[in-house]
């Protein structure tokens, strides 16, 4: 018998490493997720307050900030450094246009992912929208603290299970469920079954 044909329609669960099951799987590491957790969301925090207190982004004149953002990193574009055509191009089509809108969008979205991993709440969605932004404001060629912000909001993301666990995620991750957990399939198997 070859190794393909004993291998054939079986699942093979390969051991987690120690260190990854200690920091992503274990509550004993949720100490030191609390304390990247309140560096991310304090940095998110204070970025989108500022935001959310200025006219250029919210205010009377919105979306003037964000207006200016963008024709800098489309200069840079056409320089061809730090950005890409194609990000030129999105913000030239999408943002521009829609300059008021993404302003409210980047300011409040900044405050709520900053309030969500403070408060330790939906930790891994807050994460993941502030590991998104960092990400867009990367394309757009602004350097800042942007890279250490993805790099760690990125780690809170593969820590979802752990990295609120002093916070209300202790409550409400039991709460709410995830799509994988039994009460979720029994839950649809019984009403497939009426």
């Amino acid at each position: 018998m070859t190794i393909k044909e004993e291998l054939k329609g079986k699942n093979i669960l390969v051991p987690e490493n120690p260190v990854s099951n200690f920091l992503f799987n274990n509550t004993r590491s949720a100490l030191l997720w609390l304390v990247i957790r309140l560096y991310l969301g304090y940095a998110w925090l204070n970025a989108g307050w500022h935001k959310v207190t200025s006219d250029q982004w919210v205010g009377s004149d919105a979306g003037a900030a964000l207006t200016g953002f963008v024709k800098g990193a489309m200069g840079k574009a056409a320089e061809g450094k730090d950005v890409t055509g194609w990000y030129a191009t999105f913000l030239e089509n999408m943002v521009l246009p829609n300059a008021t809108l993404f302003s409210y969008f980047v300011a409040f979205g900044e405050v709520l992912v900053g309030l969500g991993l403070i408060l330790g709440l939906l930790t891994g969605i807050a994460a993941f929208f502030g590991a998104f932004m960092n990400a867009s404001f990367l394309f757009a060629g602004t350097l800042s603290t942007n890279p250490l912000l993805f790099i760690l909001a990125t780690w809170i993301v593969l820590a979802w299970k752990v990295a609120g666990w002093y916070g209300l995620d202790r409550w409400a991750l039991p709460l709410l469920g995830t799509p994988w957990s039994n009460r979720h399939r029994n839950k649809s198997k019984q009403s497939a079954s009426t």
